[in-house]
């Protein structure tokens, strides 16, 4: 059966709302812009929650814009910096299903158009509303004939539209939501990385905090292997509020304690702490999720033996290193996004370029002799290309990254684990 995606454009495909943001661009010099600036976030909000139908605050908003084409031409090059994070790095799912994937908004094409074909999606595919210009460039109105200007747009279009198959709608507004409540889709997804609407989401089927999360949940190729939103961070000390807040917006599930307890420990993929709050070295033992340590202060030896053992990779910020709010997270990213460990305490380094026409798998393992042997033959065994590998060694550990060609069994996966002398294994992206 053919399936077909229904995306959302603004606070969904970008993290901001487009008119919002043009009236910033075209009223900044305005006396009372910071009222006008109110009104229309105001109306906007009203609408997405169901509290003021859709055209009484689309007509509402453009008039108070005072916006004309040249200030279009400043939020298209805004609106490019603001697509959400997890859409933009799903580039390759909108390449390999531009027939399926439909951008349905009630914004306008003018800046939509050229944000979204920039990602593979077909120009025929984007459905939203059309300004009304003036001879000067001013806007002055919109297409009131267009369903998507109307209250229940979304539901009309779809109607108009009668695609042949199962569709899921994606997005944050009471408007996505009224699709589901129509009977025109299967499932609903309230997209909430970049806003929640409780009204909204409280109705849906699934919440999904990225994009990642959607393609995931429905068994859809994806740049990562996992969610991070899945991904739980153990938060322990006196950890800067900037280095949290980049972790936040990478989409890790942030947990705050006051000291570290096996039970949240055992939960946690990330762990950041202070150096007043390191675990044992018996406290990672247990410590199965556990990927990567990130210790504002100095770490201790012992603790940093046992992580490499177990396979946990720590970065530290002892006091010969200059001390900001992103060393540490810019470098527990780099590693779980990448697989880089580029001045690690405990780990060999290792700084692989990213290979976006590939899988990565990363094996690490005891290192003894002949462990690279043992994967590369179950990558022959069953006929898989490899397109990069490196191999890195410390006294303790073997730290591979493996490239290869998509389209393999999982179970190849299962064989990689089962190498004697693996310590850990994980399907990067």
């Amino acid at each position: 059966m053919d399936q077909y995606f229904i995306i959302d454009f603004d606070s969904t495909f970008t993290q901001v709302e487009a008119l919002d943001e043009l009236a910033r661009i075209s009223l900044k010099n305005h006396p009372d812009r910071e009222a006008i600036y109110k009104q229309i976030e105001d109306l906007t909000n009203a609408s997405m929650e169901g509290r003021l139908s859709f055209t009484e605050s689309l007509q509402a908003r453009v008039k108070l814009l005072c916006a004309n084409r040249d200030h279009l031409k400043q939020l298209i090059t805004h609106l490019k910096k603001k697509v959400s994070t997890s859409f933009s790095r799903n580039t390759i799912f909108f390449k390999n299903h531009q027939d399926e994937v439909l951008i349905v908004s009630g914004g306008f094409k003018e800046f939509i158009i050229p944000v979204v074909t920039e990602y593979h999606i077909k120009k025929e595919n984007i459905y939203a509303n059309t300004f009304e210009f003036d001879e000067e460039g001013n806007i002055v109105g919109y297409d009131r004939t267009n369903p998507l200007s109307q209250e229940g747009g979304k539901v009309k279009l779809l109607k108009e539209l009668n695609l042949p198959g199962e569709i899921f709608g994606i997005g944050d507004g009471y408007s996505d939501f009224q699709l589901k409540e129509s009977g025109m889709i299967k499932k609903f997804f309230a997209f909430t990385e970049n806003i929640e609407r409780k009204s909204v989401a409280e109705k849906a089927d699934h919440i999904t905090p990225s994009f990642d999360e959607f393609l995931y949940i429905n068994k859809l190729p994806r740049a990562i292997s996992y969610p991070k939103n899945r991904i739980k961070c153990l938060v322990v000390g006196d950890i800067d509020d900037e280095a949290l807040g980049q972790m936040k917006r990478e989409g890790y599930n942030l947990r705050h304690k006051d000291i570290i307890e096996e039970k949240y420990l055992d939960e946690a993929g990330v762990l950041f702490c202070d150096e007043a709050n390191q675990p044992t070295p018996e406290q990672i033992q247990n410590a199965g999720r556990l990927k990567v340590i990130g210790c504002f202060g100095r770490i201790g030896r012992k603790l940093s033996e046992a992580a490499c053992a177990a396979g946990i990779i720590i970065f530290d910020d002892p006091k010969d290193n200059p001390r900001n709010s992103d060393f540490i997270p810019k470098r527990v990213i780099a590693f779980m996004n990448e697989g880089r460990t580029h001045m690690s305490c405990n780990f060999p380094d290792l700084q692989p370029p990213r290979n976006n026409n590939a899988h990565r798998l990363i094996h690490i393992h005891k290192n003894v002799p002949g462990i690279l042997a043992k994967i590369n033959e179950v990558f022959a065994r069953h006929n898989i290309n490899i397109v990069g590998e490196f191999l890195v060694t410390n006294s303790q550990i073997g730290y591979v990254i493996t490239d290869v060609n998509t389209g393999y069994e999982a179970g190849v996966l299962n064989e990689l684990k089962a190498i004697e002398q693996t310590i850990k294994f994980r399907l990067l992206y």
